[in-house]
């Protein structure tokens, strides 16, 4: 729970809201409780809107204890019931744990923008959540990242070939995904940013003397051999050439 305010032309109203991911997979929200217009709070939790906010704030944590209490469900267990055949009873739910990063970090709102600018029908949001959560939890190809997906708690809605036919358009939009995670980082928690660190490859050939962009450098295979290493103004060089 969090509190939210909303300012009209003679008024400031304070809320208590919660968020939510509703049934399409939009991260939204709603309130739960209005506490009042600053005008009548400030009268009893004086003298400044800070004060008010600190009250509020204060509500809004009661609020969440509460609905963590009224949240827990319990769930009747018979050893004894025999299961149905071809019923399945055994689900993946580890990805929900990263679930919340994922939508922490914005990707469903970049999947959004991707979906608007190129107007198709397939659900691209689940699509990449689920290869995400399968690249990490169990790293699979894309057909059998779509089998594992079958067993999560939310099984996709989408089939095998929207898989296939989403790649060109997540190839497309990379750098658009990368930067906005980026950027959206921040809000997941505090990081040090100023200090990068990136991956790149780097290609080693059979010569001893250095040639032009292939020279001697630091190998991942330690091999005493001239390399380059794979960037785009290299690949867009070897286009020119070849």
């Amino acid at each position: 729970m969090k509190v939210t305010t909303s300012k009209s032309k003679n008024a400031e109203s304070f809320y208590i809201s919660k968020s939510f991911i509703n049934d399409k997979g939009v991260s939204t929200s709603v309130n739960v409780r209005k506490l009042g217009t600053l005008t009548d709070l400030l009268k009893e939790h004086e003298p400044t809107r800070d004060d008010v906010m600190k009250w509020a704030r204060a509500e809004a944590k009661l609020e969440t204890q509460k609905y963590k209490k009224d949240k827990l469900v319990n769930i009747s267990f018979n050893s004894s019931k025999r299961l149905q055949p071809q019923q399945q009873v055994f689900y993946r739910v580890g990805y929900l744990f990263l679930q919340y990063f994922y939508y922490k970090l914005g990707l469903h709102k970049v999947c959004r923008k991707i979906r608007d600018k190129y107007n198709f029908k397939f659900d691209i949001n689940s699509i990449l959540s689920d290869l995400i959560y399968s690249r990490i939890l169990e790293p699979y190809s894309k057909r059998s990242s779509y089998s594992c997906s079958m067993g999560f708690l939310e099984p996709p809605s989408y089939q095998l070939h929207d898989v296939y036919r989403s790649l060109n358009v997540l190839g497309k939009e990379c750098d658009l995904i990368q930067s906005e995670t980026y950027r959206n980082s921040h809000l997941a928690g505090k990081r040090n940013d100023k200090l990068l660190f990136y991956d790149c490859t780097n290609y080693y050939f059979e010569i001893e003397d250095e040639d032009g962009i292939k020279r001697y450098g630091k190998s991942k295979e330690h091999r005493p051999n001239l390399i380059i290493q794979m960037n785009k103004p290299l690949l867009n060089h070897l286009k020119k050439k070849f």
